[in-house]
């Protein structure tokens, strides 16, 4: 199985690919679409929706899992990351790809166990998991590759269970 997850962000969309068969777990790529802050907000979108259509035609996932972000009280932020969301919706939409939706505190719970765990954890976990050495990775990457994970775990539970009730 082939997961692309994904980060929305206006300033940079983060992106982690891993592979796996079920017992190991391979990233393909991880990085981050940022688009020029100097560009309106609409072209800002097409650079995301772009990036991310040529991932999927890149890599082909399998499925792709997208963070459902928590709102907080600005909501000037809140609509241009809706926005954000939706041009990564509408690409992952005209892959035919399926979509899979996670919260920030199902992601975080199933990297760390602890569904508050700061970025900095996240991306510690997250390396040692998928046995990553790059220290430098971004925070948006290491959040998208958290996704994925979460995605992973979420179907290879599902996936035992289907065995167990035949």
């Amino acid at each position: 199985m082939r997961i692309l997850g994904i980060d929305p962000s206006s300033v940079a969309t983060g992106y982690g690919l891993i592979q796996s068969d079920g017992n190991d777990h391979l990233v393909l790529a991880y990085g981050a679409i940022k688009p020029s802050r100097k560009a309106a907000l609409p072209a800002r979108l097409l650079e995301i929706k772009s990036g991310i259509d040529k991932l999927i035609s890149a890599y082909a996932p399998d499925e792709v899992a997208v963070e459902n972000p928590f709102f907080g009280l600005n909501i000037k932020t809140a609509i241009t990351l809706g926005q954000v969301r939706g041009a990564v919706l509408v690409a992952v939409a005209a892959a035919s790809t399926p979509l899979f939706e996670y919260s920030p505190l199902e992601i975080k719970k199933a990297v760390t166990g602890y569904g508050q765990a700061e970025k900095i954890q996240v991306g510690i976990m997250i390396r040692s998991l998928l046995r990553i050495d790059d220290e430098a990775m971004e925070e948006d990457a290491a959040d998208a590759l958290a996704c994925a994970f979460c995605h992973l775990n979420t179907r290879l539970a599902q996936k035992n269970l289907e065995e167990m009730k035949v």
